[in-house]
């Protein structure tokens, strides 16, 4: 396979950070770290990454000039590009809200006048909800500071990211209606691809699969008696079912080793009923991959 693919990923913005940390998760390294650089080799011959602003990417996978690219769902719907979301990865969570001024006596979308002014970004994302509603809007499209607008008096209302509600309390607002949840998303072009290309994909969903299935589960291993083997198998939980194989104890005692997959909530409790039953030498260990 000599063809190099993009993988576009965000260059600024919330989903910089978690996307990287997944990319090395999978085993994905980056030549260079220069942040000015734009296309970038990675430690797969076969792909490279494209950074590009969040926003843009879907456009530039609808393309198929990158096979694959991560950023969120709002970005998504809001491009109204034509590709194919493969995976939710499980961060840059937030909601697109409706928001009103704090004082204000609107309480639901319905309730805002004819003609009201909406501030955003989200101008095909507003556009269809308040189509969907029956409610006639003018919406103000801006890039950046959308929360001021109804300050400023540019507008009645915004349609606004929102992660934990803290920039529009300090801005004076409160949502009233939550129009989209999103997070970030693997998405890759609905173009036909080679072969090549196909493997690259499939061999990167799987790995990003095996990262995201791990996290929040830890391997057990430990020492069983052979007396209170049945009972250890009956409390551990499994996947599919415990690994179990006789130890050759010098002492000539009958002891089993049993490995498992456990969630992380669970170890507590499930190593304290271990030592109850006299399980021996427990070890809990990171997981970087389960891969069914």
């Amino acid at each position: 396979m000599s063809k190099t693919y993009l993988l576009a990923v965000p260059s600024k913005g919330r989903l910089v950070e978690p996307t990287m940390w997944l990319l090395t998760q999978v085993g994905l390294k980056m030549s260079s770290t220069d942040d000015r650089a734009l296309i970038v080799q990675t430690s797969w011959p076969s792909l490279s990454l494209v950074r590009l602003r969040p926003e843009d990417i879907p456009s530039i996978v609808e393309t198929g000039a990158a096979i694959m690219g991560i950023t969120g769902l709002d970005f998504v719907l809001e491009s109204e590009a034509d590709v194919e979301v493969l995976l939710g990865l499980g961060f840059g969570r937030g909601k697109i809200v409706l928001a009103v001024p704090e004082r204000s006596r609107i309480e639901r979308p319905e309730d805002l006048p004819e003609n009201a002014k909406i501030a955003t970004k989200y101008v095909n994302i507003t556009r269809r909800f308040f189509n969907n509603l029956g409610k006639r809007v003018r919406i103000v499209k801006v890039s950046g500071s959308v929360e001021v607008m109804p300050i400023l008096g540019a507008a009645d209302a915004i349609v606004d990211v929102m992660s934990t509600g803290t920039t529009l309390r300090v801005h004076g607002l409160r949502p009233i209606c939550t129009i989209l949840e999103s997070e970030a998303k693997l998405i890759m072009t609905r173009e036909d691809v080679d072969s090549d290309a196909r493997y690259v994909i499939d061999k990167f969903v799987t790995l990003v699969k095996a990262v995201l299935d791990s996290q929040g589960r830890k391997l057990i291993m430990m020492n069983v008696p052979g007396q209170v083997l049945d009972q250890v198998l009956k409390i551990v939980p499994t996947m599919e079912g415990p690994s179990v194989a006789k130890v050759v104890s010098r002492r000539g005692v009958d002891m089993w080793e049993v490995i498992t997959v456990v969630s992380e909530d669970e170890i507590p409790d499930l190593v304290m009923k271990l030592k109850e039953l006299g399980v021996k030498d427990i070890l809990v260990l990171n997981i970087e991959k389960v891969i069914p």
